[in-house]
Formats: C-alpha cells, structure tokens, sequence
C-alpha cells in the first residue's frame, strides 16, 4: 500500500506525535510513504517511516523542474493561481506527486493529513485548508479516501488503529 502523510506545518504536537507513530506502524506493515519533506507534519510521517527503516518518497518543489504537466494538475485546482509565484507553484506541483507518484500514474491508496480547518475534499476546501489542500482535491477528485487528523473522529481512528 502507498500512503500519503502530509499536513500544515502548524500541526498541532499531540498529532505530530500520533503522525510519528502511523509513519513508524505503516513502515513495519511494508506500506510506502509519499510525503513533501516540510516541518510538521511532512517531517512527523517521514521521521516515523525513518525510524522504523521504512520505504519512502519524499517530493521536493526541485522535482517538478520540467515538469509543467504536474504544475498544471495542481494549479487546476487553485483559486488563483495568476498570484503563485514560480516557487509557489513548483510547491503546488509537488503535490500532484504526492498524490500521483512521479509519472502521475500511480494513485496512493490513502490521505493522512492534518489541517485547521479539517478538510476532506475539494467542495470543503477553505484559505484556513492552506497548501495541503491542493494534494486533497487532488485526491478527492479521484475518489482517493482522506483523513484528516483535525477531525475527531479520524484522529480517534487512527488511535484505534495503533493499538490494535
């Protein structure tokens, strides 16, 4: 299975450390993570799928380099892309990856993901959803399932999941 684990760089600690802990149990089951190398919660998954010897696939703005069709894909999905900046996008591109893999032909099996504003897919999507929310209606759109650790009840399941 290929997980995506992303979220705000504002995530809050107590799911930083639930984030470190899925990273960690996903890494032991064999499950790949793909994720975006930002602080907080990118770092929390990767930092967890690290210490477990984990496989991962951590995208960076750089890898979107000539590649316009996975800016294109992110950007299709923003407000307002006319006011991103060349970096911005690449930023946003980076996304498609998280989502798609690198020849954007391989859809991760999940979302896990922390925003303020519990986004869990495009319609829902908010300015308070921030960067993460173009890797969800990336994914949302594709029928791709999302948790958002915001939420109670997911962060609850993901508890559940740890334990069992």
């Amino acid at each position: 299975m290929i997980y995506t684990g992303i979220g705000s760089r504002k995530t809050p600690k107590v799911t930083l450390g639930l984030m470190f802990n899925i990273g960690a149990k996903m890494a032991l089951l064999g499950h790949i993570l793909r994720s975006g190398g930002a602080a907080g919660a990118d770092k929390a998954f990767e930092n967890g799928c690290k210490s477990a010897s984990g496989t991962k696939k951590i995208f960076f703005a750089s890898d979107v380099n000539n590649r316009p069709d996975a800016i294109d894909l992110a950007l299709s999905y923003h407000g307002a892309p006319h006011l991103c900046s060349t970096y911005a996008q690449k930023l946003h591109g980076r996304n498609s990856f998280q989502i798609l893999g690198i020849n954007l032909d391989s859809p991760s099996d999940g979302v896990i993901c922390w925003t303020p504003d519990g986004c869990v897919n495009h319609e829902s999507r908010t300015i308070k959803t921030g960067g993460t929310g173009t890797a969800i209606s990336i994914a949302s759109t594709r029928q791709i399932k999302i948790w958002n650790l915001s939420r109670p009840e997911h962060f609850d399941r993901w508890v559940t999941w740890l334990k069992s």
